[in-house]
């Protein structure tokens, strides 16, 4: 299937720059170029595009990548082309020319990589022209999008089915970063990969430090987690909303600090310029909605800030995963307040998606307020909604400073045997009802006014039990079934912990947050750790961007901080020595090695 000179490991050596791969990375790209198709589940920044991209060198024919947007594949191709890989795009924002000389390069086997939008995909014309090449693999990308279960369902992506059938023999691999257990089935089953092998790589990204504060002066709050912890650093903040955002960037201009907008309800030109700013250069804020940013591969954004709570777990973990995808230590930071969830739920019920599909959402909400009064690491609760597991991980505000919490076991026990005793297929606001005992036409008809839950909880009001329930759901003592309506059902931890009488904590939530003394969160300044290699840095950092300027690209398509750290603490002496730093492959040696090997020569 592929030759030695087509070795995968050679290709990651020679080509990328690396000497191992990591993770399940070998296993994955072995699998695919064997012919095998696959789903795989990996972390932001743990190399996924690796996992398609060397297949497709490997084998014959040109890979075909399936990306959901367009504006960020120029960005990909011309990363790429730094590797000397050859890659294409045909896209709708592409002049005609463009796309016949791409279509002139496919036919002539000139491309490894041809990215194409899932709605270009599916278009006869192009299905033609792709039966007459050969095709390596097919690659969809944010595959999360195919599942109505997904945080980000697009229609566009459910017709991918088709692949399997009239591309018979040819592998398919689907990837994503953000996938729960029925977002996971849901994509195996639309693309019909039943057949293929499944990958999930763990979903834990310990370089992030997460923290979460109520709010009390947002503005303020997000100034002072910048200037204490990140300045000088890029990063994003995320707003609920156009004004906000407009109104944020101004604001921090005011406070001299270097922050950009970007919204939906900007210009195209205006927003591609903002992007363009913050891509190519340093300690750049970009203020935004969620229009910006699935598929931003800058590796170097220090912090991501959310303003406001977005709408999911999913949505939270793949927006922070866009903070230190280089490894090095970054912060999530996010402001909550209950305001927001009220708000999130008035544009689920007035939507006009199909009531499942709001009863989806609502779940996806009560998970992450469950996230965000979590009086655990915060780690750990993310894991556990992903059907992962973790230790408490001492790099999030609740393992750094334990929260004000209450003695949750009895409510607990209450709450749980509420549940139980309602037959488990119950929504939240049923079974609190029966715990204050009100007086409900629903409750008399099925009897449950006669349970001996009725009515026990009523000390405490129907806000506090709302926030037991989210708690209970975010420790994976109960879980919600959306294919019932909603009903709660408790989970084999939930059993045990009734079984074995355990205690538990849970966090107290105030009605309004009070003025912290203390800074937001522990500083975390990437520490570079090379002391008199500091200055050597700074050099090949200004030559990085000397090079990245006349090229017109953003410097970490030249190389990442990481090797730029690696080559002012080695300090190798030839071009030879070089190709053993990471990051550093014979393309990139070639066209960038002697210009720095000259900046350490003169040092």
């Amino acid at each position: 299937m592929y030759s030695a000179t087509k070795n995968p490991l050679s290709i990651l050596k020679h080509t990328y720059g690396y000497d191992q791969f990591r993770g399940q990375q070998a296993e994955i790209i072995e699998h695919l170029v064997a012919g095998g198709s696959s789903f795989v589940l990996m972390p932001t920044g743990s190399g996924k595009s690796l996992c398609y991209q060397i297949p497709a060198l490997c084998r014959e024919g040109v890979g075909v990548i399936v990306s959901p947007l367009i504006a960020l594949m120029q960005d990909q191709i011309t990363a790429l082309a730094q590797w000397g890989i050859a890659a294409g795009a045909i896209n709708s924002g592409m002049s005609h020319s463009n796309v016949f000389q791409v279509k002139q390069k496919l036919e002539s086997n000139q491309l490894d990589l041809l990215y194409v939008a899932p709605e270009r995909l599916v278009m006869p014309e192009f299905l033609d022209l792709l039966d007459t090449v050969n095709i390596a693999l097919f690659a969809i990308d944010e595959a999360h999008c195919v599942s109505q279960w997904g945080h980000d369902f697009r229609p566009d992506y459910t017709a991918l089915s088709f692949l399997a059938e009239r591309f018979k023999g040819i592998p398919r691999i689907a990837l994503t970063a953000t996938a729960d257990r029925a977002t996971r089935k849901d994509i195996i089953e639309r693309l019909k990969l039943e057949k293929g092998k499944t990958f999930i790589g763990g979903f834990d990204r310990p370089n992030i430090h997460y923290s979460i504060v109520e709010r009390n002066n947002p503005k303020k709050q997000v100034h002072d987690f910048i200037v204490n912890n990140h300045a000088g650093d890029s990063g994003i903040i995320y707003c609920i909303s156009r004004k906000k955002v407009d109104d944020m960037a101004d604001w921090l201009q005011k406070k001299g600090i270097n922050a950009l907008p970007y919204h939906a309800g900007m210009s195209a030109e205006a927003r591609s310029a903002n992007q363009d700013l913050f891509l190519r250069e340093d300690n750049i804020i970009m203020v935004a909605t969620i229009a910006f940013g699935m598929g931003i591969d800058k590796p170097d954004v220090r912090y991501v800030a959310h303003m406001n709570i977005p709408k999911s777990i999913e949505a939270y973990y793949q927006e922070t995963g866009r903070a230190g995808r280089d490894g090095l230590p970054s912060n999530a930071f996010m402001i909550f307040g209950m305001d927001d969830a009220a708000m999130q739920r008035s544009w689920i019920e007035n939507s006009e998606a199909a009531e499942i599909q709001k009863r989806i959402e609502h779940q996806k909400l009560n998970a992450l307020l469950g996230l965000c009064e979590a009086a655990i690491c915060r780690r750990q609760v993310l894991l556990e909604y992903f059907d992962d597991t973790g230790e408490p991980c001492g790099n999030c505000d609740t393992c750094d400073a334990k929260p004000e919490t209450f003695d949750g076991t009895i409510p607990a026990q209450m709450a749980l045997s509420a549940v139980y005793r309602t037959g488990q297929r119950f929504g939240m606001v049923y079974v609190v009802d029966v715990l204050i005992g009100k007086e409900d036409d629903r409750i008399i008809r099925f009897g449950h006014d006669q349970q001996s839950t009725f009515g026990i909880g009523k000390e405490s009001s129907k806000p506090e039990w709302q926030n037991v329930f989210r708690q209970l759901v975010s420790r994976n003592l109960l879980r919600v079934d959306v294919n019932e309506h909603n009903g709660i059902k408790i989970t084999d931890k939930g059993f045990a912990f009734l079984k074995k009488k355990e205690s538990i904590h849970f966090r107290k939530i105030t009605e309004k947050a009070k003025e912290s003394k203390k800074k937001n969160s522990r500083r975390t300044k990437v520490a570079l750790d090379l002391d008199e290699d500091k200055s050597l840095y700074e050099n090949l950092k200004s030559a990085r961007q000397k090079m990245a300027k006349t090229r017109r690209v953003p410097a970490y398509v030249i190389f990442h901080d990481k090797t730029l750290i690696e080559l002012a603490k080695a300090k190798p002496q030839s071009l030879d020595e070089m190709l053993e730093i990471n990051g550093i492959g014979e393309s990139k040696l070639k066209k960038f090695g002697q210009t720095l090997l000259d900046v350490i020569l003169a040092s």
